[in-house]
């Protein structure tokens, strides 16, 4: 039989409640469970922690690239390799790497890369999120206009076929360049689509919602703004309980009184969810990068095209729990919520990720006082 690791001397959030003079079993790569410190097994191996508090992984459904690495300039296994690798240091052991809008070519690359990827089991790897091409170009934001397109029958197709091969697919689209009938068929193959950069009405977007549409893409940037006569793409994500709602949660894409409105505001079972958008930058000391040709600059905290348009955020998932603790004042056990279960949630992959539970991947992180990572587990094994 394999060995038991028991966790101790620390608080233990296990994605819902917090317990305190308890153990943390694991086991195999997975959660045994949580039991009272005389429920240690006798033959286990004890870790006793100084304090603090141990919690699920993050979970981020939409990243860019980091260690230098944008997904879309190197659309393979490599990259997607060094985004993981990249992230989890700052607690984020799943996530989906993201390919901004970009030509066929390179849609295809990056599908099969992702293909490859689960195939060798890729640590950290949840699967891939496509944010475009079929946007709208009112609303493109960064992304390339001479590149966005409506959906057609060969995207459909390609799309649906590669959800076979992939643990998790998402993909962000604006309800301008696709069909209802078209949202239904990717919901149907087990795709989750979000809406995003979009000019689109509320009636729209919950229509949207009714044919299959599971989310929306960072709330508040690149879409139709709540109005008192049309409540538009944001009034939709807040009002309409089925959708669960990206939010980038560093200070300057969401003015943090917007955040806390958005939250009084959100109906549910739908959540929202922390997600960093981040780009090449994290885990490196980069200033500058590129995007389909265009140089992306990074200034105080920001990343810019030459016209001064957000592209993307310098942000990684912990930083941004830290800042909806310390700035947006949500209590710690909600943040850590919405960078963990509810996005894992929102993904449909909660049965493994983004909870302690019994059955659960050992996807843990030690957090101390100041909420500073102390250290990271991804399947019980620790970060080197």
């Amino acid at each position: 039989m394999s060995r038991i690791d028991a966790y101790s001397g620390a608080s233990i959030f296990d994605g819902e409640q917090r317990r305190e003079g308890a153990v943390l079993l694991v086991q195999n790569g997975q959660v045994l469970g949580v039991v009272p410190e005389a429920g240690i097994p006798p033959d286990c191996t004890q870790h006793i922690l100084d304090g603090g508090l141990l919690a699920p992984g993050f979970v981020d459904l939409q990243v860019n690239g980091g260690g230098g690495v944008l997904f879309n300039e190197h659309p393979d296994v490599e990259a997607i390799a060094t985004i993981c690798a990249a992230h989890a240091p700052f607690g984020t052991t799943a996530l989906l790497p993201t390919l901004i809008t970009d030509t066929p070519e390179i849609r295809d690359a990056a599908l099969q890369a992702g293909i490859a990827a689960a195939r060798a089991e890729q640590p950290g790897f949840l699967g891939l999120h496509l944010e475009g091409p079929h946007l709208s170009v009112a609303r493109k934001g960064a992304h390339d206009p001479a590149l966005i397109r409506p959906m057609n029958d060969t995207d459909l197709t390609c799309i649906k076929q590669a959800r076979q091969s992939l643990p998790f697919l998402m993909t962000t689209v604006a309800p301008e360049s696709v069909t209802n009938a078209q949202i239904a068929a990717l919901s149907s193959a087990g795709i989750l689509v979000s809406l995003g950069h979009t000019e689109a009405s509320f009636d729209t977007a919950a229509a949207a919602a009714i044919a299959g549409a599971g989310a929306v893409t960072h709330l508040f940037n690149a879409m139709s703004p709540l109005g008192h006569r049309e409540p538009g793409l944001v009034g939709a994500a807040l009002h309409t309980e089925s959708l669960s709602v990206g939010l980038i949660a560093d200070g300057i894409h969401v003015h943090p009184a917007a955040i806390s409105i958005a939250l009084a505001a959100k109906r549910g079972p739908g959540r929202i969810f922390l997600i960093t958008d981040a780009m090449s930058t994290i885990g490196t000391d980069l200033q500058s990068f590129s995007l389909n040709g265009r140089t992306i600059r990074r200034e105080g905290g920001r990343l810019v095209l030459e016209d001064g348009t957000l592209a993307g955020a310098d942000l990684d998932m912990i930083s941004a729990v830290r800042f909806m603790v310390h700035t947006v004042g949500v209590e710690l056990d909600e943040a850590l919520r919405m960078a963990s279960l509810y996005p894992a949630a929102c993904l449909g992959a909660d049965t493994l990720h983004g909870h302690l539970k019994p059955g659960a991947a050992a996807d843990m992180i030690h957090l101390d006082e100041a909420l500073d990572i102390r250290s990271v587990w991804l399947r019980g094994r620790p970060l080197d």
